[in-house]
């Protein structure tokens, strides 16, 4: 029978509504190829799908279960048709950054069909110097920030030669009937546990261990709940009702300069880069309130919820999965009201640092980690009430993923800079994600149209920030 979503994959399904397309991406710039020569862009489109079984799911579908007797299933899309995933599109001339922000707001702004693959690509040409742009779109129930860059496999090389791949052959599989989804949901439900203790112990044997691990996701949930009534309260900067439409901005900074941050502040091994992409993140949020006359006191804090990957922590497990979304996620108050950034940087450490040791899942994941237990009806009711609710959990959505150290190409086109793309929330105006390429730390921001018209102004921010940590000098 077809892979079935896992709990977690699942709830990007439910929670996605008009307002909130769930998709996760990335916007690309490319050099013009090194040999002199024009992008190839019908011969790169079918480099793309001769590339596809690297990928299996990108040519699958997701299924629903008849009366949603279990969760949905990802099954071959028999009618897969790769013109429709890649897509074409031109900047008007000159080819300014400003007019490929726009267009990538546009393109963000538009949900991912249900009834195909949940991916597209959209390849950008005009851009000034003879560059051009490769847009990603990919559903967030499909692969979270880690594993996104498995698209790289279908896009990218470590050389101007794009490597060899072996022929592909593929056929999509039998689609399974309404009848043997259902059925196979019920044998599944009965094989299942019914038991909290006994869901939650899937991958251990010691009943001791099964009782930690759910009193672990229900610690997480009400710990999440006492923060969240403790904080100062959302700001109404950045947490308003939002629409459909969609504003990108980008910033690009370096990564040495991040490494050079974090040895000036951060002494006897407390603070990460990661730590310093936050302050950064703080800086910049704090000069962006000022712009906007937003009386800040030194209490005065920005929640930002920053999800972890624990791919690494759990790869040792019984029950680890090859693909899907492995994340959970830290709260972490980001002191916009200090003015000295170096104090700013300390306090965001202490709090990463504290809860690392913590190890506590937060409400967003550890919602759907007991997802075991609940049926899809309640599941997807939950999915939504966790969307629903966080603005009163956090302000701001920050993730940072690594990305790779060394050059990539694209048919001899040499990639400048990766942007990442995140989605918003129901009340979140603005989602920061943060990707290190090449010696370059590259930071995407996904905002609301309305809410939002000076995301710019924060973007543009980012370097100023980074400057005031290296200098220790405010802004």
């Amino acid at each position: 029978m077809p892979d079935r979503l896992t709990p977690l994959d699942a709830s990007f399904l439910y929670m996605e509504q008009p307002t909130t397309g769930m998709h996760v991406g990335g916007v690309m710039t490319f050099l013009p190829p090194e040999d002199g020569s024009e992008f190839d862009v019908d011969a790169f489109v079918r480099l793309v799908g001769s590339r596809l079984s690297l990928v299996p799911r990108y040519r699958q579908r997701v299924r629903e279960v008849p009366g949603r007797l279990g969760l949905p299933v990802w099954v071959d899309d028999p009618d897969f048709d790769l013109s429709y995933h890649i897509r074409r599109s031109a900047l008007p001339a000159p080819g300014t950054d400003d007019a490929l922000r726009e267009l990538v707001g546009r393109l963000l702004s538009r949900r991912l069909d249900r009834d195909r693959p949940l991916w597209e690509i959209y390849v950008v040409e005009g851009l000034s110097g003879g560059r051009f742009a490769l847009v990603t779109k990919t559903h967030h129930a499909m692969v979270d920030g880690v594993a996104s860059m498995d698209i790289g496999a279908l896009l990218l090389d470590r050389t101007p030669e794009p490597r060899e791949v072996p022929d592909d052959e593929w056929v999509p599989a039998r689609e399974p009937s309404g009848i043997e989804l259902a059925a196979s949901a019920v044998v599944e439900n009965l094989r299942r546990p019914r038991s909290a203790v006994d869901a939650a112990s899937r991958a251990v044997a010691d009943l001791r261990a099964a009782v930690t691990s759910v009193g672990r996701t229900m610690s997480g949930i009400a710990e999440a709940a006492r923060g969240a009534a403790q904080a100062a309260g959302p700001l109404d900067a950045l947490n308003r009702p939002i629409g459909e439409q969609r504003r990108y901005s980008m910033a690009r900074t370096s990564l040495a300069e991040h490494r050079a941050a974090r040895k000036a502040h951060c002494a006897g091994g407390v603070g990460t880069v990661n730590d310093v992409v936050l302050a950064v993140v703080c800086g910049a949020l704090r000069y962006w309130l000022m712009t906007r006359g937003e009386a800040l006191h030194p209490d005065t804090t920005v929640r930002a919820m920053v999800p972890v990957s624990v791919r690494r922590r759990r790869a040792a497990a019984a029950d680890a999965e090859a693909g899907g979304n492995q994340i959970s996620a830290y709260f972490v108050d980001l002191p916009v009201g200090l003015d000295e950034p170096g104090a700013r940087l300390h306090r965001i450490a202490a709090q990463m640092e504290s809860q690392k040791r913590g190890a506590h899942d937060a409400a967003p994941t550890a919602l759907v980690g007991l997802a075991g237990l609940m049926s899809p009806q309640l599941h997807s009711l939950g999915a939504r009430l966790t969307s629903r609710l966080s603005s009163r959990l956090f302000n701001v959505l920050v993730t940072n993923v690594p990305g790779p150290p060394r050059p990539l190409y694209a048919m001899g086109a040499r990639l400048q800079d990766l942007f990442p793309v995140v989605p918003l929330a129901q009340g979140q105006a603005v989602g920061i994600g943060v990707t290190s390429y090449n010696g370059s730390v590259c930071y995407g921001l996904n905002a609301d149209r309305d809410t939002m018209p000076d995301v710019n102004v924060l973007a543009e921010a980012m370097n100023s920030a980074l400057a005031e940590l290296l200098g220790d000098q405010p802004l």
